[in-house]
């Protein structure tokens, strides 16, 4: 339905996105992830025809859209970082202002702004001013001006950033229900990996403006299918216990938490032993030690060598 063919992007000297090649089929939901500064807003801004990129194409059922961008625009809908609303309007007549952008008139306008608003929670809160609405709220209605025009792909980008876990679930859940029931294909960025773990068919990782790992949740753990994280668990640590568990060689990754130190070593290894002797050298007292099915943020870790958050 939808490919990108070794798009890049350059920013006088910046490659913000190198020769970066994906496919979306219809009805998909699409897990897109990286760190700051990954390229990942970049990428989007060119699939959707907001920038045009140095190099590459965007394809929409088999058609380059880069000169001619009209048939992706009808079909898409964007729902951007930041939210993108008039304030000082009601929900619904941020509805109407936007629908008319999307040439959608009278009865069928009242009827998508009527049909909308329910999908996304607001039918009481509809004649508010925005400015009165929490973040969760205004966070569902970015998403609701977006889905005006039934779009066939609609992009989140971190569509739950900075609103409380009812929002989120609300907003999780409706992406799921909208997928379901309307086919609609959604590209989905965001910090959190367990939204990505909720939604997401297959999931494409980059980093410092490339592709760096692609495919379904499995096949993506799969690369740690070598190795296995080991999780650590006390009240406090010190810089000895932390620096023995570093410059030990058979650890690949060591991330330190608060109460809670992982790390990741090969699948053959047993170190259950090594490490007591180690918190009892540096007396660390331990309060467990458990051994942990690889998980998405484990493999994001070891591919990029940084948290989402960073």
């Amino acid at each position: 339905m939808l490919e990108l063919v070794d798009l890049s992007k350059k920013f006088k000297q910046n490659d913000a996105v190198k020769n970066l090649n994906m496919f979306i089929e219809k009805g998909e939901i699409i897990g897109l992830l990286g760190p700051n500064g990954a390229g990942k807003s970049t990428a989007i801004s060119m699939l959707s025809s907001l920038i045009e990129p140095t190099k590459g194409d965007v394809r929409f059922r088999n058609k380059s859209m880069i000169k001619h961008p009209a048939p992706l625009r009808n079909v898409i809908g964007v729902v951007p970082q930041e939210i993108a609303l008039y304030e000082d309007l009601t929900a619904e007549e941020n509805m109407q202002f936007f629908g008319k952008i999307y040439r959608l008139r009278g009865i069928q306008l009242k009827k998508k702004i009527d049909e909308v608003l329910e999908q996304i929670g607001l039918t009481d809160r509809r004649k508010d001013i925005v400015k009165t609405f929490s973040g969760g709220m205004k966070r569902r209605l970015n998403i609701g001006v977006a889905m005006l025009h039934d779009p066939e792909i609609i992009i989140m980008d971190e569509p739950t950033v900075g609103i409380d876990p009812q929002s989120r679930n609300y907003i999780l859940e409706t992406v799921k229900r909208l997928n379901k029931e309307k086919q609609m294909t959604v590209l989905y960025t965001s910090h959190y990996m367990e939204e990505v773990e909720f939604l997401c068919d297959r999931i494409y990782i980059m980093d410092k403006g490339n592709l760096i790992a692609s495919g379904t949740k499995d096949e993506i753990k799969r690369i740690l299918s070598a190795e296995k994280t080991i999780s650590i668990q006390a009240d406090r640590w010190n810089d000895e216990f932390i620096e023995e568990l570093k410059q030990n060689p058979t650890v690949n990754r060591v991330t330190v938490g608060e109460k809670e130190i992982t790390i990741i070593i090969p699948r053959e290894v047993n170190m259950f032993a090594a490490i007591i002797k180690m918190a009892e050298n540096a007396d660390v007292e331990l309060n467990s030690v458990d051994v942990q099915t690889p998980t998405l943020e484990d493999v994001f870790l070891h591919l990029t060598g940084r948290a989402l958050r960073d």
